[in-house]
């Protein structure tokens, strides 16, 4: 359940990635092509704002364990979850640039989240002389929505989207709603054991790696 909930969230990231800057500079700031210094304006503003989320998430970083023990690691994550979601939804209300900041600062605490909470999850299901095999595949469940987002995302946006940089960043917003939904709904947070623990330092091991 896991995997699947990583499977949704990073195509939801991967379309804020490729997108996002574009959207700013078309939607928010009302450059017509790359020629137009607004549209120019804009993506360099966008990019200020991907950069700020950065510092969001360094910072969230620091008290998110705290708050995972408060409530749990599923709901912490699925509550992170929507705050990206809003985040990247709600850019298509922006009418005054500076309040993009406020929309990745929802983006940078969901990455904070994204960073560590799946693995603290996984950490409690799993065998400790397993963890490398089952952490491969976990992987693979970013790889793979990498993948599909280089096949897929061109033909997505001609066919489905119109070419609307904006509404392909709204859609990452209702894809990690979807992956909100499943973490809380199907998730089951074990009780920690020793074996647990024991889980949870190996795979802090296999990251270091």
């Amino acid at each position: 359940i896991v995997s699947l909930v990583q499977f949704f969230t990073w195509p939801g990231l991967f379309l804020m990635w490729f997108y996002y800057t574009t959207a700013v500079a078309v939607n928010v700031f009302g450059g017509k092509d790359a020629a137009d210094p607004v549209y120019a304006q804009g993506a360099d503003f966008g990019s200020l704002t991907l950069a700020y989320y950065s510092v969001i998430t360094f910072l969230f970083a620091l008290v998110l364990p705290k708050i995972a023990d408060a409530l749990g690691r599923k709901t912490t994550h699925a509550i992170c979850l929507l705050c990206g979601a809003i985040g990247l939804i709600s850019v298509a209300w922006v009418h005054d640039k500076n309040m993009l900041y406020l929309c990745m600062t929802g983006v940078g605490i969901a990455w904070a989240s994204i960073l560590s909470m799946p693995y603290a999850m996984l950490s409690g299901s799993l065998p400790k002389d397993k963890i490398g095999i089952y952490m491969g595949i976990f992987n693979f469940f970013i790889v793979l929505p990498e993948i599909i987002a280089s096949l897929g995302f061109g033909w997505l946006m001609r066919n489905v989207l119109n070419n609307d940089r904006l509404l392909a960043v709204q859609l990452g917003g209702g894809l990690m709603i979807l992956a909100a939904i499943i973490c809380y709904l199907f998730i089951r947070e074990p009780k920690k054991t020793d074996e647990t623990l024991a889980s949870e330092l190996a795979i802090e091991e296999n990251r270091s790696v």
